[in-house]
């Protein structure tokens, strides 16, 4: 199977996760949403997956910059639409292990899950 790394390569927490992997000689590869961009189906799987008050990063800057309408009401949809519009929202990283996903990164954990 595959593991693939998701975020914006900018990030000093997927910098951390990725000197991680590198550093335990883990084969990935990192998908940068800005670069690489994301398709509504990959996000579909993702939200169905992990919830959308998981993915969405309400503590980054791209959210609060966001007028403070925006930011009221969200569901499931609002949340879809706004990861579309600005997908530096997406909680970083997100580690696709073998069709498990992680957020976040803690060496701990990561170390447990590459471990099994």
């Amino acid at each position: 199977m595959a593991t693939t790394l998701y975020g914006i390569k900018n990030c000093d927490t997927i910098k951390k996760a990725r000197k991680w992997l590198d550093e335990a000689g883990i084969d990935y590869r990192f998908h940068d949403h800005r670069a690489d961009g994301l398709t509504p189906e990959q996000l579909d799987l993702w939200l169905e997956r992990l919830g959308w008050e998981a993915l969405l990063n309400t503590r980054g800057t791209t959210f609060r910059a966001l007028p403070e309408e925006a930011k009221q009401g969200i569901d499931t949809a609002r949340a879809r639409d706004l990861l579309l519009a600005h997908p530096a929202m997406i909680k970083r990283p997100l580690l696709d292990k073998d069709g498990e996903l992680t957020l976040g990164f803690k060496a701990d954990h990561y170390q447990s899950l590459f471990s099994r």
